[in-house]
């Protein structure tokens, strides 16, 4: 055990008392007070000296003592710290979804068991390797070369081209990367197995709603007069559920189909036709007005643009109340043309303009029914313009009326045919 700690002032006191008695006992001894006080301090250094060792083996006691327990509490760290690290990686190389760890140059440094199964990729062979190098001849590599911008969707997995990837590259750590793909197979096939049915449903609904609504047809409401009302109604329904299948069918058909066969599209006459359907469909109710000064016609399809532009003109005249107005305008802007709806109905309150091209949502159901729309509208116009390299922009407020917009890329555009 370390001595007990001598107070600051007691060891000064303690010495000049030796020096003192010293030269007090070396002058009664003969008169010499000197030789006393010489003796006195030997005796004064041989006391700190001694002090001195006990200090330092003391501390050297403590030192030793100290330093094992230091030594454990690293170790028990390290071994914490070496589970935990064990702990996650047994995790990530158990994920579904395939990870792989690039350094800054894009070199593959690590990767988990499902990146083997998903991307082909060998353990003994592909470390160290670049991933653009291992992954080219892919929709990946191209990607990547290109900065890999956003998310990869629907792209083949280089393992096993049966399946379908959605990847993603995330910064990770310090100038490193984090490669992570999910198998999204399980969700194409569910998505097929739902446009399988509904495209069979369709076709099979099809043939007797022609029967009920052909007969309904026969029957004339002036012999029954009692069910005149009735017979009314029965056959607004039966058209629209008519509409819905026939709405179904077409959506179903967009959805499997991955490309168009490109035509030219003569707007000129194309929005002249959609002018006269809104303006039949609002029988003098809202004032339609067109504004063409593009000067320029579409190349694509012209069934589906013709079905998808008269699908947003159709919903401005059904959700604008009488008098209203709906303006149509077929113009020019940067990088290419625009095709807009704009109308002064009800609007569209913000948190319902994420969703508004699913099918079947409806902002409104009383509303919707009320207008006779199916519902698959917009979702039609999305897949359609999807074909077409296009975007569906849609601007606005409840109250206020919306403008939805058809935003046309110069790749689509042609200069109107000098014959027509």
């Amino acid at each position: 055990m370390p001595p007990p700690r001598m107070p600051d002032w007691k060891l000064p006191t303690l010495l000049a008392s030796i020096l003192c008695a010293g030269a007090a006992l070396g002058w009664l001894a003969g008169n010499s007070a000197w030789v006393g006080l010489a003796i006195a301090a030997i005796i004064g250094v041989v006391f700190l000296l001694t002090r001195l060792r006990h200090l330092q083996r003391a501390m050297m006691a403590a030192s030793v003592t100290a330093r094992p327990l230091q030594d454990d509490r690293l170790m028990t760290r390290a071994h914490l710290l070496a589970s935990n690290l064990r702990d996650l990686r047994q995790a990530a190389d158990r994920l579904p979804d395939a990870v792989v760890l690039l350094d800054r140059r894009q070199q593959i440094r690590w990767f988990n068991h499902a990146a083997g199964s998903l991307l082909g990729l060998n353990r003994t062979r592909d470390r160290g390797q670049l991933l653009t190098q291992r992954m080219a001849h892919s929709e990946l590599a191209d990607w990547l070369r290109d900065g890999a911008k956003g998310q990869l969707d629907d792209v083949a997995a280089p393992g096993n081209k049966d399946n379908q990837l959605n990847v993603t590259l995330l910064p990770f750590g310090e100038h490193q990367q984090l490669l992570l793909a999910h198998d999204i197979t399980p969700i194409k096939r569910l998505e097929q197995v739902r446009r399988d049915f509904v495209s069979n449903v369709s076709h099979e609904l099809r043939t007797p709603l022609t029967v009920i609504h052909g007969y309904l047809e026969l029957l004339d409401p002036e012999d029954v007069p009692e069910l005149a009302p009735v017979l009314g109604e029965m056959r607004a329904q039966s058209k629209r559920m008519g509409q819905i299948v026939e709405d179904l069918l077409t959506l179903s058909r967009l959805e499997t189909q991955h490309e168009v066969i490109d035509e030219r599209v003569p707007m000129a006459a194309l929005l002249a036709t959609v002018r006269k359907e809104a303006a039949a469909l609002s029988q003098g109710r809202h004032q339609i007005s067109l504004e063409s000064t593009a000067n320029a016609d579409l190349f694509g399809s012209p069934k589906d643009l013709h079905s998808a532009l008269s699908n947003l003109v159709s919903n401005a005249v059904r959700y604008t109340p009488n008098g209203g107005s709906i303006a149509i305008r077929w113009r020019r802007e940067p990088g290419g043309a625009v095709y807009s709806v704009s109308d002064t109905g009800f609007g569209i309150p913000a948190s319902h303009l994420a969703r508004l091209t699913e099918r079947f949502y409806r902002v409104s159901s009383s509303r919707s029914r009320d207008s006779g729309g199916t519902g698959l509208g917009l979702s039609i116009v999305k897949h359609v313009l999807n074909l077409h390299q296009a975007r569906l922009q849609i601007e606005s407020e409840a109250g206020a009326g919306s403008t939805f917009s058809c935003h046309f890329g110069d790749a689509r555009l042609l200069a109107p045919d000098a014959g027509e």
